[in-house]
């Protein structure tokens, strides 16, 4: 499998990707490949030599990797999907120059993609995504959240495949570099319960590095995995690149994009961003952190 971007299932253009309503992400299975210079016993990397060695990778430019830096082996944690080449890795190598033992490829199948559709389905004219939280701010105006990818380009969201019950306009995108949308509601007789799959959602944090998480979406509904890295960075290709994201072994599809990532003790966590996989073989999904969109549209979940 690849990493990329998702797009709507009408197949329609790169700009009007839909939002997913409740939940939304990417999967992909992934099969470890040690590089030759990664052994499993503790190295003497800095934190600096290590923040240069990411910027490397990202230098690099290839389309269908993901990096986080494993605390347990303190060194660069690449995954490639199926699309990336040996003389690619070979290339993120030798950006790495004398630093490129620092670095560990895990290979995974599929290809890493955004994902449109999903959660509780949310439709804009060109497709279908999955909503990810409904929120509010101070003075109780009430909006939801979910990937920007899906935001980027759409106007007026439905509730509906037939596009008759209009739920609100496009509020604000923040895509590419980070992965959020948020949409105003403009139907004031739908309901917009402050809940994930019928978990009351009361805050919202960052999760712990091994913490379970839950993530509902309107094409495989309501999955759970835990949280393998912080921090990480997709390169979708096409110059999509999104930093900061929560990488997970939780399995998505298609439409998932833009749903809740979340505990069972109501706490939400992130919004479906991509990945590469599916739910019958597994894969690994990354998350857009919500505390960044909330605090970006001053907003609660509620």
């Amino acid at each position: 499998m690849r990493i990329e971007r998702t797009t709507p299932r009408s197949g329609l253009s790169r700009r009007t990707r839909l939002i997913a309503v409740s939940t939304g992400l990417v999967a992909a299975a992934a099969i470890a490949i040690p590089s030759a210079n990664a052994a499993d016993t503790p190295t003497t990397f800095s934190s600096a030599e290590l923040k240069s060695v990411s910027g490397s990778v990202l230098k690099a430019d290839v389309p269908g990797t993901a990096w986080a830096v494993d605390s347990k082996t303190n060194r660069v944690l690449v995954t490639v999907d199926s699309t990336v080449s040996q003389a690619e890795i070979n290339k993120i190598k030798k950006q790495a120059g004398d630093d490129a033992d620092a670095i560990t490829i895990k290979r995974t199948p599929g290809k890493f993609n955004k994902l449109i559709q999903g959660g509780d389905a949310i439709y804009s004219g060109s497709g279908r995504c999955s909503l990810g939280f409904n929120v509010q701010t101070s003075s109780g105006a009430q909006y939801f959240l979910t990937a920007g990818h899906c935001t980027e380009g759409a106007g007026t969201w439905y509730s509906n495949s037939g596009r008759t019950t209009v739920l609100g306009s496009t509020a604000g995108t923040s895509f590419p570099g980070n992965d959020y949308g948020i949409v105003r509601y403009t139907n004031t007789s739908v309901s917009k319960p402050g809940t994930a799959n019928g978990v009351d959602i009361t805050r919202a944090a960052t999760p712990s590095v091994g913490t379970t998480v839950i993530r509902d979406g309107s094409t495989t509904g309501t999955h759970s995995g835990r949280v393998t890295a912080l921090n990480a960075t997709v390169n979708y290709g096409g110059g999509d690149v999104v930093s900061g994201l929560i990488q997970t072994t939780v399995c998505a599809e298609p439409g998932d994009s833009g749903g809740p990532l979340y505990g069972s003790n109501g706490t939400a966590y992130g919004l479906t961003s991509g990945g590469s996989g599916n739910c019958r073989t597994g894969g690994t999904t990354f998350f857009q952190p919500v505390t960044e969109a909330l605090s970006a549209y001053g907003v609660s979940v509620y």
